[in-house]
């Protein structure tokens, strides 16, 4: 792989990432991410579409009208949501469940529409494969984190395993912080999240 390739992996990791850079992505970053479980179903969907939904679009943007480009586009991503909703009801129900309309709102990810517009539609198709892979991973970072953070203090568990209960933590005085599993705690967490990178990436703010 090819050092500019994998740039476009990377950056989005830290210095380019989707949520807490770009702010894109952020209504499932409060609604999926109370457990870690649906957080990382979550995270692995969004990464398959718009990884795939950047080759796609790539191999056929020469092709593709300027004037109904986002039509297009959105076929595309619908259909790929189809597929990953469907494998998810038929592999991982109970987490689907708990997704709920979540998934089918995919369609209208700001950053795979982004990535789309931005990248897709004037690149390559391994570049751009690329960089939605990079872009997934960098959500899915945000996400599997908010999720970590938020089951294990909100309810005590990680994956459901109890960890709290495990480690005495409940013996020295410790209570479940209900503000965690509550979505205004996630926005709070990706605030705090955006300023320790901001603080550590000063060139972010330039």
């Amino acid at each position: 792989m090819s050092n500019k390739n994998w740039k476009l992996i990377t950056m989005p990791w830290n210095k380019n990432n989707p949520v807490t850079v770009q702010v894109l992505g952020i209504c499932s970053c409060l609604a999926v991410t109370a457990q870690l479980k649906p957080a990382v179903v979550m995270a692995l969907s969004v990464t398959v579409v718009v990884a795939l939904s950047n080759l796609i679009i790539s191999l056929m943007r020469k092709t593709i009208p300027p004037r109904i480009r986002i039509i297009v586009q959105l076929v595309v991503v619908s259909m790929l949501v189809v597929l990953v909703d469907q494998l998810l009801k038929a592999y991982v129900y109970d987490v689907s469940k708990q997704l709920s309309v979540f998934v089918g709102l995919i369609i209208t990810n700001c950053i795979v529409m982004g990535r789309l517009e931005a990248f897709a539609m004037s690149n390559p198709p391994i570049p751009s494969l690329c960089d939605g892979i990079g872009n997934g991973l960098g959500y899915s970072i945000i996400l599997v984190t908010l999720g970590f953070v938020r089951e294990l203090l909100g309810s005590g568990t990680v994956w459901g395993y109890p960890v709290m209960e495990k480690l005495g933590i409940y013996n020295i005085g410790y209570e479940n912080n209900g503000l965690m599993i509550m979505p205004p705690m996630a926005l709070i967490l990706v605030g705090i999240i955006i300023w320790i990178q901001r603080t550590r990436n000063k060139d972010l703010c330039e």
